[in-house]
């Protein structure tokens, strides 16, 4: 709906243009006016303001006008609303956003923050990436697109074998519920990414679930685990670092304490030194 409305205002502002640069070409040449005085003309009767004080009185001047009236009022009259239709839409998309990361900060506070570092500790290349990670009170939003693009040259390669999958599923399964419940919430449809996350999570739940047993498994296992493992880890690595900016941006007092509990910082602590 946004994108559409978006197009329209595009559209619309298009046609005025044209409206207006052509009108006042054509008033000028027939009705011999100032630049000025053509170009005022065309607004005041597009915008169905009409003060009379500049009037057209050749024929071809009056078929300029009555062109004028036909394509630009309509469009103004359609771009005023539309504005107020875009205000509004956005105005709802904020409001939803604010509440979509609600409820990403819960799912952080509840398991995201302790998954994380329990896949953080079995990541081989963790050295590489642990110091972008180190979100500080100084970070600016460059500083935020640099830990992304350092995150996009990341290799993920966990290995399922060096989890303790019971207790894993243990972990997953105490919060299925949560993961479930963000599923089904409508504010989070929006949010494709976190969605996704949703979904690979429950995934991952339900692959170690089904399993009688979770260990001595065959090497073919571990490698499939370990694919659903790693797909779990990338996304939920982006999402935390999504979620830090936005609590550095909105919630200072929040981002402090994400801050010191900073899974990747092997130095973290909730105590404020």
């Amino acid at each position: 709906m946004r994108e559409g409305v978006r197009f329209r205002l595009k559209v619309y502002l298009a046609i005025l243009t044209v409206v207006v640069i052509c009108g006042s070409i054509g008033l000028m040449i027939t009705e011999d006016l100032h630049p000025f005085d053509a170009v005022y003309f065309v607004i005041v009767t597009v915008a169905t303001v009409g003060f009379g004080d500049i009037s057209p009185q050749t024929v071809q001047g009056k078929v300029i006008t009555l062109a004028i009236i036909l394509t630009g009022v309509g469009c103004f009259i359609a771009l005023a609303a539309d504005l107020i239709e875009y205000y509004i839409s956005e105005r709802e998309r904020i409001e939803r956003l604010r509440k979509m990361n609600m409820l990403v900060g819960v799912f952080f506070s509840e398991c995201g923050t302790d998954l994380l570092r329990k896949f953080s500790a079995v990541d081989p290349n963790i050295a590489t990436i642990r110091a972008a990670l180190k979100v500080s009170n100084n970070w600016s939003a460059e500083d935020f697109s640099q830990a992304k693009s350092a995150l996009a040259g990341h290799t993920i390669r966990l290995d399922s074998r060096n989890l303790d999958l019971p207790a894993l599923h243990a972990f997953l399964s105490a919060n299925k519920t949560l993961m479930v419940t963000m599923l089904e919430n409508p504010h989070l449809i929006e949010h494709e990414t976190f969605t996704e996350l949703m979904q690979a999570l429950f995934h991952l739940t339900e692959e170690l679930r089904v399993r009688s047993r979770l260990t001595d498994l065959p090497d073919t296992d571990y490698v499939h685990l370990s694919g659903d493992i790693n797909r779990v880890y990338g996304l939920l690595i982006r999402e935390w670092l999504d979620y830090m900016r936005h609590l550095k941006e909105n919630y200072p007092y929040l981002f402090s304490l994400a801050m010191r509990t900073n899974p990747f910082d092997a130095n973290a602590s909730p105590i404020v030194k």
